[in-house]
């Protein structure tokens, strides 16, 4: 039997941070969501079962057994952070990029226009 501070507040807790309804989990536990609500209550359930309401979550036992929602919440927000950084260092190398094709095509004009002039010359030469 798992034992670990109200177990089914904490599923509870993680489903909603999951954004699942009761109605989601008791499809995927095969369950009645009054029976999810049920569960939710308990301060126990046993490992078996843990086990199949944790990969109905997404989450290993442990994160269950060992939810601290301040915990999640700071996780939450430095992944937030993290990916927050990573999508603006990704916009800056896009308009670097950006700025390198414009000057490139830029560079590929002048050449042509070069290369044309040249075909001229050559050709009133010849």
């Amino acid at each position: 039997m798992t034992e670990t501070l109200h177990i089914g507040r904490k599923i509870s807790r993680i489903r909603e941070l999951r954004d699942m309804k009761q109605e989601t989990l008791a499809a995927a536990l095969g369950i009645s969501q009054q029976a999810v609500s049920k569960l939710e209550q308990n301060d126990s359930i046993d490992d078996e079962y843990l086990d199949r309401v944790a990969r109905a979550l997404g989450v290993s036992p442990d994160a269950i057994k060992n939810f601290n929602e301040d915990a999640a919440i700071y996780n939450f927000h430095t992944n937030y952070d993290q990916a927050n950084h990573h999508n603006n260092y990704h916009c800056k190398i896009t308009e670097r990029n950006e700025e390198e094709i414009k000057s490139l095509k830029e560079e590929i004009e002048y050449l042509r226009k070069q290369n044309a002039q040249l075909i001229e010359l050559l050709a009133k030469k010849g």
